[in-house]
């Protein structure tokens, strides 16, 4: 556990760099690529003794990086959005997983896993998803990895394409009436990670920066329903495969259903964050606690990655990564043209 708060300490601190700010890189991204730097060069030699430590802070740490991750949101984010932000956060979660899954393991021939981590990160909230993700899924270090190395690859293009295709916009009138506010609610629906988000909104303007991370904010609370309802569908799936292999009509065999519980408390942290009665110090102290567990997870994740799994993977899932960007960027401004039109 030093190991991976030490990868914490000094990934923080990286983070907190201008240069590595502005291209939208978090210390979390920074502590799994320190991670993996130091799991394949000097970590093996002492792994033995360091395994239990590094299998803590990837599960349990992790789980309480995502409790205390709805300290960072309240329930009046989703008025600041409307209707029309919640509307296309939830059409554009829901597409982006689907066809992650469906290209993944049909057209791809990746395993489910893998689809599914790469459409969690894509869709909902980039190295965070994936994370909160994984324990239902039971992915190994590696598919988690290569599903984060999507999110990293895309999300930093996305950076500096964003306030190009708004530029782009302004001179040849692609799309009307397209504002601030509005290009602010594209691009939190549709870029991947908060920090990314905060880096293109902010290279148009303040006023889209704060849109977009409104919006970006209200789809990373859709994490929590998300991971509900995919634990419930996995559970079906088990329960048929069990009903197959049995001889059964599938009634009662196999059906056990892992309930994400720190889903829920994520909820409830949101819900007790949205009364403000707690003291700002203390949540401000509590996000920086939990921004040092989640970095803690994800230096342990790198920790346990192997450079040649995720080469053994190949390029079919940055292949997967740049058709969920191209939805994101195309599917995704055709969704706000009639979510807006529609509710306006």
């Amino acid at each position: 556990m030093v190991i991976s708060a030490v990868l914490a300490l000094v990934a923080i601190q990286l983070g907190s760099l201008g240069w590595l700010q502005a291209h939208g890189m978090s210390a979390l991204t920074v502590a799994i690529v320190l991670g993996i730097l130091l799991g394949n060069t000097l970590y093996p030699y002492f792994a033995a003794r360091g395994g239990e430590g590094i299998a803590f802070s990837k599960q349990t740490l992790l789980r309480a990086g995502v409790i205390l991750y709805g300290l960072r949101l309240t329930v009046h984010d989703i008025g600041q959005v409307g209707l029309a932000g919640v509307l296309i956060d939830a059409l554009l979660l829901s597409s982006t997983f689907a066809l992650a899954h469906f290209l993944g393991t049909r057209f791809f021939g990746l395993d489910r896993s893998t689809s599914m981590l790469i459409g969690a990160g894509n869709a909902i909230c980039g190295a965070a998803a994936v994370m909160a993700t994984e324990p239902l899924l039971r992915a190994k270090a590696e598919q988690v990895t290569v599903a984060i190395s999507t999110v990293v690859v895309f999300g930093t293009v996305a950076i500096f394409v964003y306030p190009a295709l708004y530029e782009l916009n302004l001179h040849w009138q692609l799309v009307p009436a397209v504002g601030t506010r509005a290009f602010g609610i594209y691009a939190g629906s549709t870029i991947h990670e908060v920090a990314q988000v905060f880096a293109a909104g902010r290279s148009i303007s303040p006023e889209t920066a704060n849109t977009a991370v409104i919006t970006k904010m209200v789809r990373v609370m859709m994490l929590a329903p998300f991971l509900i309802g995919l634990s419930g569908w996995l559970a079906r799936d088990r329960s048929r495969a069990a009903a197959a292999v049995s001889g059964s009509c599938g009634t009662g065999t196999g059906r056990k259903l892992t309930i994400p519980w720190f889903a829920f408390a994520f909820v409830a942290v949101v819900v007790v964050n949205s009364f403000a009665f707690l003291p700002k110090s203390f949540v401000g102290n509590a996000i920086d606690l939990d921004t040092f567990l989640l970095a803690m997870a994800m230096g342990a994740l790198g920790l346990t990655t192997h450079l040649s799994a995720i080469r053994k993977a190949g390029v079919k899932p940055l292949l997967l990564g740049a058709i969920l960007f191209a939805w994101l960027m195309g599917g995704g401004a055709l969704i706000n043209i009639l979510v807006e039109g529609w509710v306006h």
